[in-house]
């Protein structure tokens, strides 16, 4: 047996303690923790990652399944998750919003601008739009290497990021800090945008090259550092790969922003690997 390290971590102590209930009523040894403000499920034995993670993953969708309250009865706990939790409230809403201000921050940013877009407010896409590196010597206005990452151009564009973004984002915010998701952003933005303009021009926009970065950052943490508890299920990561490749054949109904989306993913996975080296002994320690 081995030193506990983290399975996951939430932000109610009554989901975590229900699925460390389950998991022990599987044979899989794992107790609950509070450090840093979050509820932690940790693991006593590495053997049993692989299996924990895909019922946590399971139960992180499916909450309400009555088998994790009938483990809690069979262990002598009862364990009620309050349903305000799995619906939609307002105070649930503003809580999550205030624990991950920089995740809330650039999706407001992202709504705003769009929003404003609608109504014929266009000065923010021409503020923030990328331009040539002539022009960009000229006029230093270098935050315009970043800008297209702030800009969507129709609903599905907007969701599709802004989902993935909240919901990866908000990970590596809750578990890295503010300060790390500020450094992936403005790193995966800059490379993502330059390499996109270096090679089909200035007249793109989006978030889906951040996207693609913080989808290499967890999928790579979750293989250097699982102790850390940043996980994405295999399948979705698949779908994402797969769809990256679906971009260069060229037979969808709009125009893919191709090399942002791979320099984004490979910026991910290089931030991971940096980030693995460099906080190693702190994470772990």
């Amino acid at each position: 047996m081995s030193m506990p390290f983290l399975l996951v971590s939430f932000n109610q102590e009554r989901a975590a303690r229900l699925l460390t209930n389950y998991l022990n009523s599987q044979g899989i040894v794992a107790q609950y923790s509070f450090y840093s403000g979050e509820h932690a499920v940790q693991l006593l034995n590495e053997s049993d990652k692989d299996v924990a993670s895909n019922i946590a993953n399971e139960f992180i969708q499916f909450p309400q399944d009555k088998k994790y309250q009938q483990a809690a009865w069979d262990s002598g706990q009862t364990v009620t998750l309050n349903d305000k939790s799995s619906g939609v409230s307002l105070s649930g809403m503003w809580q999550q919003l205030r624990e991950i201000p920089v995740t809330t921050g650039i999706l407001l940013t992202c709504l705003v601008v769009y929003l404003l877009a609608m109504v014929g407010f266009f000065w923010p896409y021409q503020v923030l739009a990328i331009e040539p590196f002539p022009q960009l010597l000229e006029n230093h206005q270098w935050w315009r290497l970043i800008g297209p990452a702030l800009i969507h151009f129709s609903v599905l564009h907007i969701v599709f990021n802004l989902l993935w973004w909240w919901t990866l984002g908000g990970q590596i915010e809750r578990v890295l800090g503010r300060a790390t998701l500020i450094m992936l952003f403005l790193f995966s933005a800059l490379l993502s945008n330059i390499g996109q303009l270096l090679v089909s021009g200035e007249h793109f926009g989006g978030l889906s090259g951040v996207v693609y970065a913080l989808v290499g950052c967890v999928w790579w943490l979750g293989w250097l550092r699982p102790s850390w508890g940043l996980m994405m299920p295999k399948p979705l990561i698949g779908f994402l790969l797969v769809w990256l490749v679906v971009g260069y054949a060229d037979i969808l109904w709009v125009s893919m922003a191709n090399t942002a989306h791979t320099v984004g993913l490979i910026s991910g996975c290089v931030f991971a690997l940096i980030l693995s080296r460099f906080t190693s002994e702190k994470r772990e320690g």
